[in-house]
């Protein structure tokens, strides 16, 4: 496979699981914090295949792995968090409801609130933020293997 193939391949993995992403909000599963946390990774990942697209540079395959890489590392986390194996930000986690009263708990309007250490969907027993993390990291050597190429 050539660079330029190898970089569509990895971008449209990161599309693929965007969309993913959004079909499962559209259909009642509204992301957290690190879910969006997730998501912009894919979106640079993305935008550096378009620019490596024109311009064929090694340094941009990289680029791409390395967003590749980090979108894998928030889902290593993300699902850290889930699992209770490590401490997740306040702001997301039930550590983050001490300031809220219970009115503002039971309150219907506004957002609804989306605990990061809670999984709302999984398969194979694996959270949103475990499979995002796995097809990432497969996505992150695609971008090597196409950093490799000539």
């Amino acid at each position: 496979m050539t660079r330029q193939m190898l970089t569509t391949l990895a971008a449209a993995g990161s599309f693929a699981l965007l969309a993913g992403a959004y079909t499962f909000e559209f259909f009642g599963y509204p992301p957290c914090q690190m879910c969006y946390w997730q998501r912009w990774p894919h979106f640079v990942a993305i935008a550096i295949s378009i620019v490596a697209y024109f311009v064929p540079a090694r340094v941009l395959a990289l680029l791409g792995a390395l967003a590749a890489f980090g979108t894998s590392g928030v889902g290593v986390y993300h699902t850290g968090v889930e699992r209770d194996w490590w401490e997740g930000p306040t702001s997301c986690t039930g550590g983050g409801l001490t300031d809220l009263s219970a009115t503002d708990l039971l309150s219907t309007d506004g957002p609804r609130l989306v605990m990061c250490d809670q999984v709302s969907w999984e398969f194979l027993t694996l959270s949103m933020a475990s499979w995002n993390a796995l097809f990432s990291f497969g996505f992150a050597l695609i971008w090597l293997a196409a950093a490799r190429k000539a």
